[in-house]
């Protein structure tokens, strides 16, 4: 399948159904034994948005993910979607594009959004995501040095393979043994809240591709 079949396949598929929680739980991390973290939030959950940004490039389909900097926060150091919290009258899409513009350096104005997934609610920040599914024509990524460790390239065509979903067991927050089922990319793990919407955006894909 070429890239303007794929775009134009998907963007009928997200008007249709989406597959929500049926992806997210198979990648739930579970706890390892009794030691478990407890999230216990006073607040209702924030708005924002996610971007899961295709393109392509030498005729392989790829789409950004960043290695988060160290910082006092849930996050710290793990792989993510560009994206972040809404700020007030701003909607989670256009949360998701801001945030693209702000932390790789992409121009808005270039993004062609082509639908959502379903709205995912992360627990350990308290924000209800939504995953933003667009295209762009040969990206430039600019990181920004205060918020992105390290912008990974991911490849469309090794997501959909059967043995791209591994397992194994991870210590989060230096602390709380789970059992983490997640992807790989370049060498980082992809696991959590990222894994489990990057699960949805691959059950959809696997409704529309032709093997690769």
């Amino acid at each position: 399948m070429n890239w303007s079949q794929l775009i134009s396949r998907l963007e009928k598929r997200l008007q249709l159904p989406l597959p929500g929680a049926v992806a997210h739980e198979p990648l739930r991390a579970i706890p390892v034994g009794n030691l478990k973290p407890v999230f216990s939030h006073t607040l209702a959950p924030r708005p924002g948005g996610v971007l899961i940004l295709l393109y392509e490039e030498s005729g392989i389909i790829k789409f950004p993910l960043i290695k988060r900097t160290e910082y006092l926060g849930a996050h710290s150091g793990q792989v993510s979607f560009p994206g972040g919290k809404a700020e007030v009258g701003e909607t989670s899409l256009l949360a998701a594009l801001r945030e693209g513009e702000e932390e790789i350096g992409i121009r808005r104005d270039d993004v062609k959004v082509l639908g959502v997934l379903t709205d995912f609610y992360v627990i350990p920040s308290n924000f209800i995501v939504t995953p933003v599914i667009a295209t762009i024509n040969s990206p430039i990524f600019k990181p920004d040095e205060r918020e992105v460790a390290r912008v990974l390239t991911a490849r469309l065509d090794h997501l959909l393979l059967d043995e791209a979903v591994r397992e194994k067991e991870i210590l989060a927050a230096g602390k709380y043994p789970l059992r983490a089922p997640h992807f790989e990319v370049e060498g980082e793990i992809v696991w959590g809240a990222t894994a489990m919407m990057l699960n949805e955006f691959r059950m959809v894909l696997k409704d529309i591709c032709d093997p690769f």
